[in-house]
């Protein structure tokens, strides 16, 4: 993947505000028609985009006039500097309202909870831990959670398919 002409470039964002500044991107490059061939957003960096475009002036018109972009830097970034950062295509969860699910990470790790709510779009669940006195509603990321069991099957039979568990 790695070409002599890269034209990756950092734009600089406000802290937390990185994944708005990709849709603000996105939307205009598309709008726009300029020649921005991928938006990258590396998973644990904070403060920085990084815009794949045809030419530096594609990557700065695409970032003109956002909300929360601080600027494009002036240097270009070679793929092997950010190849590291990035993940693999994450699979569709096949997650359920009612599934009983097994909490895998946090301090919930090795919990039973159901599944009372499904974000999507923040690849969030919200779980009641089974075994809790008093049902206390807990929002938790759709990788922490494994599916054990279906509402619609019989309570003995588990899944066999990869319901959740993800290579990061």
């Amino acid at each position: 993947m790695t070409r002599e002409d890269e034209t990756i470039f950092a734009l600089r964002t406000t802290a937390n505000r990185e994944d708005q500044v990709m849709d603000f991107v996105t939307s205009n490059a598309q709008k726009k028609k300029i020649e921005v061939y991928s938006v990258i957003r590396p998973h644990g960096m904070r403060g920085y985009i990084f815009i794949e475009a045809a030419t530096k002036a594609d990557a700065e018109q695409a970032a003109f006039n956002i909300p929360y972009a601080r600027g494009i830097l002036p240097q270009t970034v070679k793929y092997s500097e950010i190849e590291h950062m990035l993940e693999q295509v994450k699979h569709e969860m096949n997650i359920q309202k009612n599934d009983i699910v097994e909490i895998i990470s946090g301090p919930f790790k090795r919990e039973n909870a159901k599944v009372t709510r499904i974000d999507k779009t923040k690849e969030e669940v919200v779980v009641e831990l089974l075994e809790a006195a008093v049902p206390i509603p807990i929002t938790v990321k759709m990788d922490a959670v494994k599916v054990i069991r279906r509402e619609t099957e019989s309570s003995s039979a588990a899944l066999d398919e990869d319901a959740g568990e993800e290579s990061l």
